[in-house]
């Protein structure tokens, strides 16, 4: 019984974690949205992955804000990683690509350059994500990228941002 207790007092802070993000956010105060959402992506990264999912699809968003495109493209990398299941993974995918279009059309492409390692660390082992994410640096890094091999989501991304 005491773990079933515990499940929901995780998804309980989670959502109070998420709504004091929302709130501070609709304040303008994007620091504090920002740190609830860390202490949220932090409190389910392990046992919550819906919801680890959506904070880091919002904490996205609030990088967007604030134009620090790279943090928000490494967010939705993560999001895509520890997608529980298929359907959360496409959906991460669509948002990813999004979010990339906005980069392309603000001409900011090259910022995702540098400073992806961690990322490429974190994703090493889900070969089709790694795969993506070194085709995308080298994208931004001007150089020419063959997706032939990408799965067609990821593939589709890459050559539209080719174009």
């Amino acid at each position: 019984m005491r773990a079933g207790v515990k499940a929901v007092d995780v998804s309980e802070k989670a959502l109070e974690l998420f709504r004091e993000a929302i709130e501070a956010e609709n304040r303008r105060d994007l620091e504090t949205a920002k740190r609830k959402l860390d202490d949220m992506m932090e409190l389910t990264r392990k046992g919550k992955p819906e919801l680890y999912f959506e904070a880091c699809f919002r904490m996205a968003n609030l990088f967007l804000q604030e134009n620090n495109y790279r943090g928000a493209v490494k967010c939705a990398i993560r999001a895509i990683y520890r997608a529980p299941n298929e359907e959360l993974r496409t959906l991460g995918i669509k948002r990813l690509a999004d979010i990339l279009t906005i980069l392309k059309n603000e001409n900011r492409l090259g910022e995702l350059a540098e400073n992806m390692e961690p990322t490429l660390g974190l994703v090493r082992d889900d070969e089709e994500l790694y795969s993506f994410v070194k085709g995308l640096v080298k994208i931004a890094e001007g150089k020419r990228v063959e997706a032939k091999d990408l799965p067609g989501e990821f593939r589709g991304i890459l050559e539209d941002l080719r174009e």
